[in-house]
């Protein structure tokens, strides 16, 4: 069975999405450079690529909360990767839903989600979205590792990392240096 990662882009001052986070802005003001390195321009973009890939290639499901739902169906069109299914983790339950580009949105609480996932990925990973189902799930023992690119930004507010918890974590291999820093952590 995959492991169930967080695979989140943060700021140099510790945010994951800027202020403001709405409709119009899913990223918050500012927040959307924080995933300019996936356009893979300037240097070290071929390393950036690399890991972008990697963490593609291993992706059989993803746990995304009910909010990065909201923000994320219609800029998405769909799963957040194609003919993957996504389990959305809330309160308000409702019926599974078809992505515009083949995958399933399915609806259920934390734990519910988080096992139906690791289910459907199989071998392959789980991948955690969203600040707040993040720190649920590192706090409730279901985040196996941290996949965090650091990206050269100073955002100055927004939605801080893990929104305080605590973890001791271990480094999985080096760090790689591309437009950001790449880091991986095994959660000790």
């Amino acid at each position: 069975m995959g492991k169930v990662v967080l695979d989140v882009s943060v700021s140099l001052d510790g945010f994951s999405a800027g202020p403001n986070v709405r409709a119009d802005e899913p990223m918050g003001d500012g927040g959307e450079a924080l995933h300019a390195w996936m356009g893979w321009d300037g240097p070290g973009g071929e390393v950036d690529a690399a890991v972008r890939r990697e963490v593609d290639a291993g992706v059989g499901a993803a746990v995304i909360g009910r909010r990065t739902f909201d923000l994320g169906l219609e800029p998405w069109g769909g799963t957040p990767w194609a003919g993957v299914p996504a389990f959305v983790v809330t309160h308000r339950r409702r019926d599974d839903l078809a992505g515009g580009n083949g995958g399933v949105f399915a609806f259920d609480g934390l734990e519910g989600a988080v096992r139906r996932a690791r289910e459907a990925a199989g071998a392959k990973d789980t991948v955690v979205m969203g600040a707040d189902v993040a720190g649920q799930a590192l706090r409730a023992g279901l985040l196996d590792e941290l996949y965090v690119h650091l990206v050269p930004l100073l955002l100055g507010a927004g939605t801080p990392f893990l929104g305080g918890e605590r973890a001791g974590l271990v480094p999985v291999g080096g760090p790689l240096a591309g437009s950001v820093t790449h880091l991986r952590y095994r959660v000790a």
